[in-house]
């Protein structure tokens, strides 16, 4: 099974465990937003790279001067490290999805968990030069091991503003995803998209609606770990 038929046939933002949001976030042990003044909104694509899709929101995304954060899976970076190079050639962050996408359960032992976030790691620096420091697991699926490994291989768990799950890998139609973005827009969002959609792919035909709404709106696109600056400095000010 490819990873997005692994995404079509879960969950997003399941928890697999008995302590919920508020514990985690208050912790600062997982992101899914950021709370800001300022009018800035984290776009987020998992499941690539795509030769097709990645590749044509690249070139969207640099049309509207948008920086955003891909969070990839190895094994499909293996197979298109191009695309990978140019993301981060282009001033986009990449981020750590595992290397082959496995859902982690309570039951699964922390050392998978963390072979599977480190070998990713280690394809993304090979590939790339640059080591990720920002980790999604697949599905959303998150508990104490997961947490604790990605904590212990030096990354913090970032996962999305639950009112910006587009669930475009479920194909729901592009109005469905152009809405669910723009009538949900918050400043200090992560939005949830994938630029590999195995059938019927809509993200790339949404976002020719969402980017120019978001950019006349006076939204600024950062990455992730831009947006996570904000929430640092608005911290001194307060």
């Amino acid at each position: 099974m490819t990873a997005s038929a692994e995404a079509q046939d879960g969950n997003h933002n399941s928890v697999l465990s008995d302590k919920g949001r508020d514990y985690y976030e208050a912790r600062g042990e997982i992101v899914w937003e950021v709370k800001t003044e300022e009018k800035v909104i984290a776009l987020t694509f998992d499941d690539g790279p795509n030769p097709v899709q990645t590749a044509q929101i690249l070139d969207l995304l640099k049309q509207y001067d948008a920086r955003a954060t891909f969070f990839v899976v190895g094994r499909r970076m293996e197979k298109f490290p191009d695309l990978a190079r140019r993301e981060v050639a282009e001033g986009h962050e990449l981020a750590n999805h595992t290397y082959s996408h496995r859902y982690f359960k309570k039951s699964t032992p922390i050392d998978q968990i963390r072979q599977e976030i480190v070998k990713n790691q280690q394809l993304i620096t090979s590939i790339t030069g640059q080591k990720p420091h920002l980790f999604r697991p697949p599905g959303g699926f998150y508990n104490d091991n997961v947490v604790k490994a990605s904590r212990d291989a030096g990354y913090l768990t970032v996962l999305w503003s639950w009112h910006q799950d587009t669930k475009d890998w479920s194909s729901p139609g592009v109005n469905k995803i152009v809405r669910k973005v723009l009538d949900n827009a918050r400043n200090g969002d992560i939005v949830l998209f994938h630029d590999h959609v195995e059938r019927n792919p809509q993200t790339v035909e949404a976002l020719k609606q969402i980017l120019p709404e978001l950019k006349q709106r006076g939204f600024r696109f950062v990455t992730v770990s831009e947006l996570l600056n904000f929430n640092k400095l608005e911290s001194v000010h307060n």
